[in-house]
């Protein structure tokens, strides 16, 4: 089975660089259109898919209303965002000051969001939803399928089942991007749960 893994396209705080996780934002942005046209192009190469998995949030439904047409989404809560806490809605000029702040900078990320989720919580938290969906879809009899969700997600999600164990940010993908995974439907019910491919979309 093929998974087309799709980041939902900008919302105002994306376009600001704010941490946006837990506010439901809706899309933005002058050029969405274009946008929508070039990352339609790049999954005809993949072919149509049968079904579409999302987060519940607005921004991955509305993107995935743009790109899978008809097709209304399998929605799994798990696959929202991360909760950044404090953070939430800041961006690095707002935040670069305060020492919680840089303290979290200087744990490259490791250390949990003040008052939000903690970083293998969210991981955590994402590969079971992803493993739900994956689940659900095998169930379905699905060889193709579209899933609209946030950065974060794809990054834990990625990070978990790479079979180079590659770390969290090596999977930081565009708002429109993403990757196209393939799994192994025998190996992944025997609990060989990796991906077999990883292509950038």
């Amino acid at each position: 089975m093929k998974i087309l893994m799709i980041r939902h396209f900008p919302t105002p705080g994306n376009i600001e660089k704010r941490y946006v996780g837990r506010t439901d934002e809706e899309l933005a942005g002058e050029d969405l259109e274009i946008q929508v046209r070039t990352v339609r192009g790049r999954l005809k190469d993949h072919g149509s898919v049968e079904y579409v998995a999302a987060s519940p949030m607005k921004r991955c439904v509305q993107t995935a209303a743009l790109l899978f047409a008809g097709r209304a989404p399998l929605l799994f809560d798990e696959l929202r965002e991360c909760d950044f806490g404090l953070f939430e809605g800041h961006n690095y000029e707002e935040l670069k000051d305060v020492p919680v702040y840089r303290e979290w900078l200087a744990s490259k990320g490791e250390l949990p969001f003040p008052g939000g989720e903690s970083h293998d919580a969210f991981k955590d938290r994402c590969v079971s939803g992803f493993s739900r969906a994956a689940d659900c879809l095998m169930r379905k009899g699905c060889a193709r399928a579209g899933m609209v969700v946030h950065g974060g997600t794809i990054m834990a999600v990625l990070s978990r089942f790479d079979p180079k164990q590659r770390g969290f940010y090596e999977w930081q993908p565009e708002n429109g991007g993403g990757y196209a995974v393939t799994l192994d439907e025998d190996e992944w019910k025997q609990g060989r749960i990796v991906f077999t491919e990883i292509e950038v979309l």
